[in-house]
C-alpha cells in the first residue's frame, strides 16, 4: 500500500528548535538532515530525553511481518500508536495492509501524507470529518477508506448527514462489543440489525465485521484468554451468518487485534480468510514494544516465542537531587515518561551499570523518585524501560532513533517526527 516518499522525505528539511524537547541548543536553526550529518551522540542531548532503538524497530517490523504472512493474515498497524509516518513508512513498506486510525483528524494527517488505505476503527459521524471523507473518495477514487459502525443509530446518522449530497458510497464495518467492553454492538443478533440498516442505506456499504478484543482482558489468565477465545468466536459466528445471507457486497474484511492477544486472533479467525475474506489484525503498539505492559502480555516475548519482540525505547533522566541517602530525583516526571500502564524501570545507572535495588516509586510532573540503598550521585544518568508506547509518543514532538542504545555512546541516526 501506498504512502507519499517525498513528504515523508521532506521531514528532514524541516527547522530544528527549542520546541523540540531533548534537543541541545546547537541544534537550534538547522535542519533535522544537518543536524545528523555530524552523526551526532547520544551524549549532546538534553535530559529528560526519549529515545528510539533502530535495530530494535527493524527487528520488531520484519518479526510482525513475517508472523502475519506465515498465519495467512493482512497487517493494518494502528497508525496512533506513533502518530509517525517516518515509521508508518517502514511499516507499509514491509506489506502492512494499510494505516489503522482512531479519529478523523488522524485520518486527515495520514492523507496528508499519501496514505492510501485506511481503516478508522471507530464510527465516523462528525459531519465535518464525515463530509471531508466523503470528498476525499470522490476526489481521489484510489484512496480506499473504511469506517465502523455498532449500531442503527450510528447508521441512521450517517445516512443523514450523507443523503444531501453524492459520491460513492462509505465502506463501513459492523463493530461487535462485549460486556463491559468499550464501543460495539453487544450481541450478535444486534450486529445483524445493524448490518441490516447498513444494506438498507443509500450511502453506505459493508465491508465486514470486527471489534477490539483488548477491552475484555488486561492478562493471560486462563479466565481472561477464555473471554478473548469466546468474544473472537462471536465475531466469526456474525462474519459466517453476514456471509451466507449474501449480505456483502463485495471484499469482506474481518478486523480484531490489539498488540495483547494477536495470537488468539489468528487462532480463531484466521481460517475465515479466503479469496473474499480478508482477516486484518491492527496491532500497533508492537513496533515499539515495551519493557512493561507488553513485555509481559504480548504472545511475541522469548518466554512465547522463538522469534520475539524487543523494546524499542528508553527514557533517560538525570539525578537532579540526592536530599536523602536512599532517595535520588531524577529530571524526568508526567510529562516526559508513561505512567498508566506502570511506572519506568531503572536499568542502567551511569558509573554503576544495573541495580536490583533501584526503583522508581512515583512520577511528579518533572520529577521521577528513584530509590536504592546508596543513591546515585547528581548529575548522573540513569536510562529507564518504560511501559506503553502510546503514551510515550504522545509527549514528544521530535525523537530520536540511536543505533544502540546498550553502547556506551550510541551514535543518533535519525530523528522521528510525531504529530498529536
Amino acid at each position: 500500500m501506498t504512502i507519499d516518499a517525498d513528504a515523508v522525505a521532506a521531514l528532514a528539511d524541516r527547522v530544528l528548535g527549542p520546541q523540540h524537547k531533548g534537543l541541545p541548543p546547537e541544534a537550534w536553526g538547522r535542519t533535522a538532515r544537518d543536524f545528523l550529518r555530524d552523526v551526532p551522540t547520544f551524549d549532546r542531548l538534553v535530559t529528560p530525553a526519549l529515545t528510539l532503538d533502530s535495530s530494535a524497530i527493524d527487528s520488531n517490523i520484519a518479526t510482525m511481518a513475517d508472523w502475519a504472512k506465515a498465519a495467512g493474515v493482512q497487517l493494518a498497524p494502528h497508525g496512533k500508536t506513533t502518530m509517525a509516518p517516518q515509521l508508518w513508512a517502514k511499516q507499509l513498506a514491509a506489506g502492512a495492509w494499510g494505516i489503522t486510525l482512531a479519529t478523523a483528524w488522524q485520518v486527515q494527517l495520514a492523507r496528508s501524507f499519501g496514505v492510501g488505505r485506511i481503516m478508522l476503527a471507530n464510527a465516523l459521524v462528525d459531519p465535518i470529518g464525515l463530509h471531508w471523507v466523503a470528498g476525499e473518495l470522490d476526489r481521489d477514487p484510489a484512496f480506499e477508506f473504511v469506517s465502523w459502525v455498532d449500531s442503527v443509530e450510528t447508521v441512521a446518522v450517517m445516512e443523514d448527514q450523507l443523503r444531501p449530497t453524492s459520491g460513492p458510497r462509505i465502506k463501513v464495518i459492523v463493530e461487535l462489543g462485549g460486556p463491559h467492553g468499550r464501543t460495539g454492538a453487544r450481541t450478535v443478533a444486534a450486529a445483524l440489525e445493524v448490518a441490516a440498516a447498513v444494506a438498507a442505506s443509500s450511502r453506505l456499504s459493508l465491508a465486514g465485521v470486527g471489534g477490539y478484543e483488548g477491552a475484555l482482558s488486561h492478562d493471560r489468565s486462563t479466565e481472561g484468554l477464555a473471554n478473548v477465545r469466546t468474544y473472537l468466536d462471536q465475531i466469526a459466528l456474525l462474519h459466517n451468518e453476514l456471509a451466507a445471507s449474501g449480505r456483502y457486497p463485495g471484499q469482506a474484511i474481518v478486523t480484531a487485534g490489539g498488540s495483547a492477544y494477536q495470537d488468539l486472533v489468528v487462532e480463531r479467525l484466521a481460517d475465515l480468510a479466503d479469496d473474499a475474506t480478508s482477516v486484518v489484525l491492527r496491532s500497533g503498539a508492537y513496533i515499539i514494544h515495551d519493557d512493561g505492559f507488553y513485555a509481559g502480555i504480548s504472545p511475541m516475548i522469548p518466554d512465547r516465542s522463538d522469534h520475539p519482540l524487543r523494546s524499542a525505547m528508553h527514557g533517560w533522566a538525570r539525578v537532579v537531587s540526592r536530599p536523602e541517602p536512599e532517595l535520588a530525583l531524577l529530571d524526568a516526571g508526567k510529562r516526559d515518561l508513561p505512567y498508566d500502564e506502570g511506572l519506568p524501570v531503572p536499568q542502567r545507572i551511569a558509573g554503576i551499570g544495573s541495580n536490583a535495588d533501584a526503583k522508581v516509586t512515583a512520577l511528579n510532573d518533572q520529577h521521577a523518585f528513584l530509590r536504592m540503598a546508596s543513591a546515585p550521585p547528581v548529575g548522573t544518568v540513569v536510562r529507564l524501560g518504560l511501559s506503553h508506547p502510546c503514551t510515550a509518543f504522545d509527549k514528544w514532538r521530535l525523537i530520536p532513533v540511536v543505533d544502540d542504545a546498550d553502547a556506551e555512546h550510541p551514535r543518533i541516526v535519525d530523528l522521528i517526527h510525531t504529530f498529536f
